[in-house]
């Protein structure tokens, strides 16, 4: 852990320089964040750059998952890719799911462990339209699993600095807004109703943080829709062109 934590720490302080200065950001809630022990940090998610924002400001080393893709390239690339993101106290999860995603969880339950912080967006997967939406379970299992506390965390314009599609982002004012942690009891096996109930008490309170508007589905689903939507419009959009009657007319 000794060069990963070096490292860690090299980013923040030499590469987050650059993005201080790029996003002037405002924080508000650090009286907030327990100075040591075991943390579970539960943010809203919308932009790329969301998991390298909250280290910015946040005193102690976060420990977030990324999708395999980014551990398993060829080549010196690839490499390169594994080497940065392990250093930066990230690990690798399966996207796919169900069981796939379980030892990332199992790994994520050493770090809390270890009496460190584990980072994760419930959403899972970036807001389509800056709204927030239903939470998956997997940070409320592990809390209930642990008995560790959850601090939800409140992201404001990262998404107008790095809209959907924009690599570089833009210099624009962001907000960090840190809540008070959700105390959670240990049980041995939680129920499907305890999971559920916890993850939306995480969700109201992350949505308080931010004022964004919640809706309860969850986010995958609506990007899913919104992508055939579009792609339905675009084949209406070409049948209309290629049909006989959008074709001119001669005299």
């Amino acid at each position: 852990m000794k060069r990963p934590l070096k490292l860690y720490w090299f980013y923040i302080r030499v590469l987050g320089g650059f993005a201080w200065r790029r996003f002037t950001p405002t924080v508000k809630g650090l009286e907030n964040i327990p100075k040591a022990g075991p943390l579970i940090l539960a943010a809203n998610h919308l932009a790329v750059i969301d998991d390298a924002v909250i280290p910015l400001t946040f005193p102690r080393m976060v420990h977030y998952m990324a999708k395999e893709e980014y551990f398993t390239g060829k080549g010196i690339r690839g490499a390169f890719k594994k080497f940065f993101f392990t250093s930066a106290g990230t690990f690798p999860v399966n996207r796919s799911g169900g069981g796939k995603s379980a030892d990332a969880l199992l790994h994520a339950k050493e770090i809390l462990e270890r009496g460190e912080v584990f980072g994760i967006h419930p959403e899972g997967t970036r807001s389509p339209d800056g709204k927030l939406y239903r939470g998956h379970t997997g940070a409320a299992r592990l809390a209930l699993q642990t008995g560790v506390s959850i601090l939800p965390v409140g992201l404001i314009g990262t998404n107008d600095a790095q809209p959907i599609g924009q690599v570089m982002p833009k210099k624009v004012h962001i907000e960090i807004r840190y809540g008070k942690p959700i105390e959670v009891e240990k049980v041995e096996n939680p129920t499907h109703e305890q999971v559920r109930e916890l993850t939306d008490q995480m969700m109201k309170k992350i949505a308080e943080l931010t004022d964004q508007e919640y809706v309860n589905e969850y986010a995958q689903v609506v990007k899913k829709r919104m992508k055939e939507e579009r792609e339905a419009q675009l084949a209406a959009a070409a049948a209309s062109e290629s049909s006989p009657e959008a074709a001119p007319k001669g005299n």
